[in-house]
């Protein structure tokens, strides 16, 4: 943006940035959808995103002030890139705040039900009950939702300062 030239964004908002491209890279991967069987539709791809964000914003909570910082910069990069995504598909700007705010209340909704997963873990039917409700793969959930507590490990297992610095790595999606 113009401003940036003047007034450089913060630290966190970079890490946020770089956090939420490196989750769209992600939740890209053509296994999910070839492989695991998530649809390759805008839904199939908006849940897949939101899954992938939310399991990053999951993973900074509770780390503190700067990753609290990390966390909303990462959500609101997410944000940037959904409503850059509705412009691109032609949704015009009287109805962009419109799906906006259904897409956001979606988000919250995926993380209200993840968080309420995590809480039943060790105990994977509810988190498959989530994938099949949300992503409905072809498949049923059983892959995706292994692929996903794969990621939330993955994600545990990573330095704190490391991910406060916007690097972050996920494991395959095969």
């Amino acid at each position: 943006m113009f401003l940036e030239r003047f007034f450089p964004p913060s630290p966190a908002k970079i890490a946020g940035r770089r956090l939420y491209d490196s989750a769209a890279k992600q939740a890209r991967s053509p296994n999910l959808y070839a492989v695991m069987g998530a649809p390759d539709t805008l839904e199939g791809r908006f849940e897949l995103y939101s899954l992938h964000v939310a399991l990053v914003v999951e993973r900074l909570r509770g780390q503190g002030e700067t990753a609290a910082e990390v966390s909303q910069a990462t959500f609101d990069a997410y944000v940037r890139g959904l409503d850059d995504a509705l412009r691109e598909i032609g949704v015009g700007d009287l109805s962009v705040g419109k799906k906006m705010k259904k897409l956001a209340a979606a988000f919250y909704g995926r993380l209200k039900g993840l968080d309420e997963v995590i809480a039943a873990l060790p105990d994977r039917a509810p988190l498959e009950a989530l994938v099949e409700r949300t992503v409905a793969p072809a498949e049923g959930g059983a892959a995706l939702s292994a692929y996903l507590l794969k990621v939330r490990e993955h994600l545990a297992a990573q330095d704190t300062d490391a991910l406060l610095g916007g690097a972050v790595s996920w494991p395959e999606a095969a």
